[in-house]
């Protein structure tokens, strides 16, 4: 079969018209893929700005923290060991009968020394990670039984839980902060706090039987927030469920590395 000097024109002009559709395909391609990329990696460096900056207000606020527990410890539990021991020398001089008042002021300053030491424990971030997150959670769960406003239950399933030392800081101080919020706001004479621990995750459920969170009060508030943050630190997902009279229940999941 022959070709005509037009025919083979038209067939050489068709091919090099599909090359040069292939070729601007190709490149728009790769022009999209580079601009996918650039986009990812633009969205990723915000992510980890926005991490690094909330590390750093927790580390502020941690050092903070530190502060406030190692003064509660050195500065005014030494001031009430002090008055401890002058009630103790005046407890010692005085007759039978003008004994008594002292001896309840006594076992009063005994209880805010031990009160103060144990506060400021939850303060330092160090005692945290060497007690562990079940043994810090419990300490916060003796605290609240103190104030007699509600009964708390603690269920755990593993007393020793490995994993990152700062991520068990993190997730503590998150349960800490769930905890204050229903002393303040939930007015519910129960609490439950169940913390399920498995080879790939970690949860935290803490549970109420107060009023709920009403539809109309926002839940973006500075403590919701910081949890919130505090939460994508390190991976973990913060769930709320509420309803209004019906209780709330958080929940609190991390995901092992």
């Amino acid at each position: 079969m022959k070709f005509e000097g037009s025919e083979l024109l038209i067939v050489f002009s068709s091919l090099i018209i599909l090359m040069v559709l292939i070729m601007m395909i190709l490149i728009y391609v790769g022009f999209l893929r580079k601009k996918t990329e650039m986009v990812m990696h633009e969205q990723d460096k915000e992510l980890k700005f926005a991490q690094e900056l909330a590390l750093s207000q927790i580390e502020m606020r941690e050092q903070t923290l530190r502060y406030i527990g190692q003064e509660l410890h050195d500065d005014i539990g030494q001031k009430l060991s002090v008055a401890k021991l002058l009630n103790n020398k005046l407890y010692s001089i005085l007759h039978s009968d003008e004994k008594e008042y002292l001896k309840e002021i006594n076992d009063l300053l005994g209880e805010c020394i031990s009160d103060i030491r144990n506060l400021s424990k939850t303060f330092i971030a160090d005692h945290i990670e060497h007690l562990g997150l079940v043994e810090s959670i419990e300490r916060e769960v003796k605290r609240i039984k103190k104030l007699d406003f509600m009964s708390v239950s603690f269920i755990f399933n593993n007393h020793d839980i490995d994993i990152n030392p700062k991520h068990c800081l993190i997730l503590f101080r998150m349960v800490q902060e769930c905890l204050n919020n229903v002393l303040k706001h939930s007015k519910s004479k129960k609490l439950e706090i169940i913390l399920d621990d498995s080879s790939e995750t970690l949860e935290i459920r803490i549970i109420d039987h107060g009023v709920g969170i009403p539809k109309n009060v926002p839940t973006n508030g500075s403590g919701l927030r910081n949890i919130t943050n505090r939460a994508k630190i390190i991976n973990a997902d913060f769930l709320i469920s509420s309803e209004l009279n019906g209780g709330t229940e958080i929940k609190i999941i991390y995901p092992k590395p």
